[in-house]
């Protein structure tokens, strides 16, 4: 009798995992990689930090200015490798509002940002994804370790979830067992 039920909740949960290939992208939620145009088709990317847990998930705004998460933080420690998550070229190294920032245009229009990362690299330089843009640095806001907050924006200013650049995410599915 609990295995039809399993089986619709683990059906809910894949298809709200993966939205349809003719969903709209609006302003008010984040778009997924399959649904803009250009990137996924050239692009491949990977976590700048490998293996680390996201600490703060990305949050749209409810609209372009409002209050939200525009991209995700995370985890790790003071001095880590931070990785370019993609192929680009270094279109700011320094630093805003105090705080150390590296960001990468893609060749899609895509850009990345991260921040607390202090530099290894030079606006200008070109960068393939897993090469190390520079070291993770403490100071981020709202995290109760060092974490680095990742960031992508479309062209138009849109920000994304950039964790939907990886691809689709894995479910896994367990036997059920019955106390």
């Amino acid at each position: 009798m609990r295995l039809p039920w399993v089986l619709t909740v683990a059906g809910l949960l894949l298809t709200s995992l993966t939205p349809p290939a003719d969903a709209p992208s609006g302003r008010n939620s984040p778009p997924a990689v399959a649904l803009v145009a250009g990137v996924g088709d050239q692009d491949t990317f990977v976590l700048p930090v490998p293996g680390a847990p996201v600490f703060t998930p990305f949050r749209a705004p409810a609209h372009r200015y409002g209050a939200g998460h525009r991209g995700v933080d995370l985890a790790g420690g003071p001095g880590v490798a931070v990785l370019a998550a993609g192929d680009g070229v270094v279109a700011f190294a320094g630093t805003v509002a105090g705080r150390p920032v590296v960001s990468v245009q893609h060749p899609s229009g895509l850009r990345t940002t991260y921040e607390p990362v202090l530099a290894s690299v030079a606006a200008g330089a070109d960068v393939r994804a897993g090469d190390v843009l520079g070291t993770l640095q403490d100071g981020h806001p709202g995290c109760s370790t060092s974490c680095l907050h990742w960031g992508a924006r479309l062209l138009d200013g849109d920000y994304l979830d950039p964790m939907s650049l990886l691809g689709p995410r894995r479910v896994r599915l367990y036997p059920w067992v019955d106390p």
